[in-house]
């Protein structure tokens, strides 16, 4: 550790004396030092300091001056702030589809902004990057489903999951919709070619439309009461009759299920479209789509 010293005069008190040989000599004297004040980062030589507790670091990680270097927790960068942001606004939204105005234009503000921060100028030739599994999160573009957005799946059927995978090394893309019910699970989904156009754009041609098979679900639970019209209808006087219909629907179930998927092929060659990738790292992806769509989609597995 380099200090600077500050040192007072020497003071040296030796007084003249003449002994018997004529000659002047030097009289025993005491030498008088005051000793240095070594000054450095966090420390004085023989001056009590306050205790400190410092995280303990190898000699490589000693700055050139000797200072100890303390380590610092990750500073969140602005890109993930603007995430963590547009996640928060992306809750309850359905996917965009129970989205006010008013939190769309939020949103689509965070988008904006988190655009311009894009760490991948040119997704297509960062293709690791873009394979995998993606969930979408939110869309703007209600004509991609127009079932759910018209309102029209029954009560008892739900969306599970949406997502796009992207085969980089045979550029091949997969749109897949799950859907469940009460006894059984099943999905729609296309595939899908792509080519490379532009840094930012891939173009998109559907091959092939596929109608899952059902899968019967594991365990079907019936509740004692539902609610119609206002009002609580009990369900127990007629355990017997639903048993029987669950059972018959449960045998329909496991038929459907040991058949293949129905594919359908995609012939028409009008039946294409294009993506802009926008905004993309190794957990989020951004892209628009040629009707001035937005897809926010967030990579299988991660943190967000």
């Amino acid at each position: 550790m380099s200090a600077v010293a500050s040192w007072n005069p020497l003071a040296v008190k030796a007084p003249l004396s003449v002994v018997a040989d004529g000659r002047p000599h030097l009289a025993p004297s005491v030498l008088h030092l005051k000793a240095p004040t070594l000054r450095g980062i966090g420390m004085q030589m023989l001056t009590p300091a306050p205790f400190r507790t410092r995280a303990m670091v190898d000699d490589d990680e000693r700055g050139e001056e000797g200072g100890v270097a303390v380590v610092q927790p990750p500073e969140v960068s602005e890109a993930g702030e603007l995430k963590k942001k547009l996640i928060d606004l992306l809750y309850g939204t359905d996917r965009g589809l129970k989205a006010s105005s008013e939190t769309r234009a939020e949103i689509l503000e965070v988008i904006t902004q988190l655009e311009a921060k894009n760490p991948t100028p040119a997704p297509t030739d960062a293709l690791a990057l873009l394979n995998g599994k993606w969930i979408l999160d939110y869309t703007s573009f209600s004509g991609l489903f127009p079932l759910l957005a018209s309102g029209r799946l029954p009560e008892l059927v739900k969306v599970d999951e949406i997502s796009q995978t992207i085969d980089s090394e045979n550029f091949t893309v997969q749109n897949s919709v799950k859907f469940s019910g009460p006894l059984a699970t099943t999905s729609v989904t296309t595939n899908a070619k792509f080519e490379v156009r532009s840094p930012k754009r891939v173009q998109i041609k559907f091959e092939e439309g596929i109608i899952g098979t059902p899968q019967l679900t594991d365990d079907i639970v019936i509740p004692d009461k539902v609610e119609f019209l206002g009002q609580n209808i009990d369900l127990s006087p007629f355990n017997g009759v639903i048993s029987s219909i669950q059972n018959a629907a449960a045998s329909v179930a496991r038929t459907i299920s040991g058949q293949p998927p129905l594919k359908i092929p995609i012939n028409n060659t009008n039946v294409q479209s294009w993506l802009l990738t926008t905004y993309l790292d190794e957990e989020l992806r951004i892209s628009r789509g040629d009707a001035g769509s937005v897809f926010v989609l967030t990579k299988e597995g991660c943190s967000l």
